[in-house]
């Protein structure tokens, strides 16, 4: 299947400024839009509405096309933003709760009214995701009296830490999340660690919406867009969110769960990972330290699950499971992602083939050979078009390992 880019848009809509902590100090709108055009992505959003100075930027370099989308304008023409962000809320109801949401809003004028929200909870200044004591049922509909347009998805959902379905958010479902107001929730945010394979096991997101979206921490291209979703062709934020309420888009772009960073059990500082069930023989302690390990999301989804891996719905979206293309082309030739090598590939398939996207999803075998590119290269392209590049999983914060298999 490929990508008609024509009739399509492919959105990141879920990533972070550099007033976000432990994120690229030199992220810029100018920055994320240069990255984003090389990415092949039609539609970011701004990311870190919450934080003023953020907020003073992102009404510096974009303006309104009046159908709530904003856009930024150089030489090379237009290029599209939706209003966005994410918020933590941790808060005690029976007991400790910490889940991330993701908002996407249709207006500054709406982001403008969250943020006097907010101001009456805490502060939003020292973080590009603040954190909130508000109950995630009651934020929604707070959200819900200032604007229904507002799109609230709960982000990353498996991960141990602070997604609804992690292994210490406190939740084991969605309604025990939002209660009354699970009516408002749409959709939710797959992560790297999961694909939507994994979540078509879990019955109650039968009928929602599966998205996805990068996380991105800076703007490089084996960073923004490693997971996106691909839209309809829109100009405007009804058009997008449309789209996910009717779960009427075209289908999403993942890594592998193996990348992620919480895929596996393990501890990072014991330099230890393991399987689900290596877990369940080890009793959930970790052989180094003696602790409780971290679960990870392949554990938690099989605690989960009600029904076996390779089901599907009615509603259930195509996926593409992409590696980076620095990440491919790493493993082709060695070296890091960031060096000098694997750049100087990477820059001539750009200036060949245009976008990374049109290289990951669209160019053919003979099209490759026909401008000489190297033939292990082209394999590995094609194998990982196919989702069949091994990688060693991922566990506590330590991402996976794509490797060649002899």
């Amino acid at each position: 299947m490929k990508i008609d880019f024509e009739k399509s848009t492919i959105a990141d809509l879920h990533l972070h400024s550099r007033f976000s902590r432990a994120c690229s100090k030199n992220i810029t709108i100018p920055e994320l839009v240069k990255w984003a055009r090389v990415k092949g992505i039609g539609v970011l959003g701004t990311s870190d509405f919450t934080h003023p100075v953020w907020m003073e930027e992102i009404k510096k370099y974009l303006k309104p096309n009046g159908k709530g989308f904003y856009y930024y304008e150089d030489k090379k023409g237009r290029f599209d933003f939706i209003i966005s962000g994410e918020i933590s809320l941790m808060y005690t109801q029976e007991r400790g709760r910490r889940i991330h949401l993701v908002l996407l809003l249709p207006s500054i004028e709406i982001a403008e009214k969250i943020n006097e929200y907010f101001d009456t909870k805490g502060r939003r200044d020292y973080d590009g995701r603040p954190i909130f004591k508000i109950p995630g049922d009651e934020f929604v509909k707070d959200m819900m009296k200032i604007s229904k347009d507002i799109e609230i998805i709960p982000a990353h959902i498996w991960t141990p830490w602070f997604g609804v379905f992690g292994s210490r958010s406190g939740f084991d479902s969605l309604k025990e999340c939002f209660k009354d107001e699970m009516k408002n929730i749409h959709s939710i945010e797959t992560g790297m660690s999961s694909d939507p394979a994994m979540n078509w096991r879990i019955k109650e997101l039968e009928d929602i919406a599966i998205v996805s979206f990068s996380d991105s921490h800076s703007f490089w291209p084996w960073r923004l867009g490693r997971e996106a979703t691909i839209f309809n062709k829109t100009d405007s934020y009804n058009g997008i969110i449309k789209q996910i309420r009717k779960n009427s888009f075209i289908g999403t772009i993942e890594t592998d769960p193996g990348y992620g960073i919480y895929h596996y059990d393990g501890h990072r500082d014991c330099d230890f990972s393991c399987s689900p069930e290596e877990t369940k023989k080890l009793e959930g302690i970790c052989p180094k330290c003696k602790r409780p390990l971290t679960i990870g999301v392949e554990n938690r989804v099989e605690e989960l699950a009600t029904s076996e891996l390779g089901i599907k719905h009615k509603n259930s979206k195509p996926f593409f499971k992409l590696l980076p293309l620095h990440e491919i082309i790493s493993l082709c030739f060695g070296g890091g992602i960031n060096t000098k090598k694997i750049w100087g590939v990477y820059k001539n398939l750009i200036e060949i083939f245009g976008t990374e996207f049109n290289i990951l999803l669209n160019v053919d075998e003979e099209e490759f050979l026909k401008n000489n590119v190297d033939k292990k290269l082209i394999g590995l392209i094609l194998k990982n078009r196919e989702g069949r590049i091994k990688v060693k999983p991922g566990y506590d914060g330590v991402y996976g390992k794509p490797v060649l298999e002899k």
